[in-house]
């Protein structure tokens, strides 16, 4: 009798989280997430860590783990379409907590690798070491507590990921981190909360990783400076969540998902070949046309209007996504 096939990753992984929730009294686990989600809103950077105890700690890896594993897949997926037949051979996650950028990595690309998970919050880090027993890939993965900051020091490997972290840092930690990540690694990825202050800190570190001699693979088609005037407006993407029992009882309503809005940018030393064109807003469809939003090598942002006279190019933009990019291969 042949094996039963393996999960996918994003469902093995909410399986386990949903198992972390039993004994853990819903209202509890409420209570601790909304805490938790005021202190991460602040505005100043913490000198501890968030996550205190197991409670903290499993009431928010079910409560954002399966976001943050979604922001960091998207991104992860545009950079590998960038730099294609690549992958990485080892694989630093900073400030991973319970890994959930480990687990995205391990949904991009096959195989096993070397995996090292920093944070400095030791019970996030033996939560991950938990989960991670379901995920073949993660197995040996080592978790580290290292306190994130100028101090760190980051082992050589071929990919650094840093999300949803340089919110919890002062500019001086956050520009060390950045250039830590580039002196240790050929290709680096990095996630913020889709707001205008998380893409100011992801364009901050995205001009440190050029400086450094990067070249920007995703989402800008190019490495020159964004075409944003800083305060006009600013760069975010979405990506789809299914949401949890406790997702519903803290946030209220019935839908079955949610949209998680994330800034970031993916850079490497590698050759890359980053899209023609990226829209960088939800296409808006009309009676035979479709309005894109996008980003240019020149660089240059403009919106452009496919008709039905363009045939498959227009049934191609019907389908198109908010962040994909443009045209389509083949297209």
């Amino acid at each position: 009798m042949n094996a039963p096939a393996p999960l996918p990753t994003a469902e093995t992984l909410r399986s386990a989280l949903a198992g972390l929730l039993d004994g853990l009294p819903p209202r509890q686990a409420a209570q601790a997430v909304e805490r938790l989600i005021a202190t991460y809103r602040g505005a100043t950077p913490t000198g501890a860590p968030i996550l205190r105890d197991r409670a903290d700690v499993v009431a928010y890896a079910a409560y954002r783990m399966p976001a943050t594993f979604e922001a960091v897949r998207s991104a992860l997926e545009a950079f590998a379409e960038a730099v294609p037949g690549w992958a990485p051979g080892g694989h630093v996650d900073v400030g991973g907590g319970t890994g959930a950028a480990a687990w995205a990595v391990g949904a991009t690309w096959d195989g096993e690798r070397p995996v090292t998970v920093l944070d400095w919050a030791e019970p996030a880090l033996a939560l991950g070491r938990e989960l991670a027993t379901a995920h073949p890939a993660l197995r040996d993965a080592r978790w580290h507590r290292s306190r994130i900051g100028s101090a760190l020091t980051i082992e050589s490997t071929d990919l650094v990921t840093v999300s949803y972290v340089l919110n919890e840092l002062t500019a001086p930690d956050r520009a060390s981190l950045v250039d830590a990540a580039a002196d240790a690694a050929q290709a680096v990825v990095i996630v913020e909360p889709g707001t205008p202050d998380g893409y100011a800190r992801v364009i901050e570190a995205r001009d440190r990783l050029v400086a450094a001699g990067f070249r920007v693979a995703a989402p800008c088609p190019h490495s020159a400076a964004c075409p944003i005037a800083p305060g006009t407006d600013w760069c975010h993407f979405s990506a789809r969540v299914s949401r949890s029992s406790l997702h519903r009882q803290v946030k209220g309503g019935s839908l079955a998902y949610e949209d998680e809005k994330f800034s970031y940018v993916a850079a490497t030393r590698l050759p890359v070949a980053p899209a023609a064109a990226r829209v960088v807003r939800k296409p808006q469809i009309r009676k035979g046309q479709v309005l894109l939003d996008l980003c240019e090598k020149d660089p240059a942002l403009r919106r452009a209007t496919v008709t039905k006279r363009h045939g498959d190019l227009y049934r191609a933009a019907r389908d198109t996504d908010w962040g994909d990019p443009w045209p389509p291969v083949g297209a």
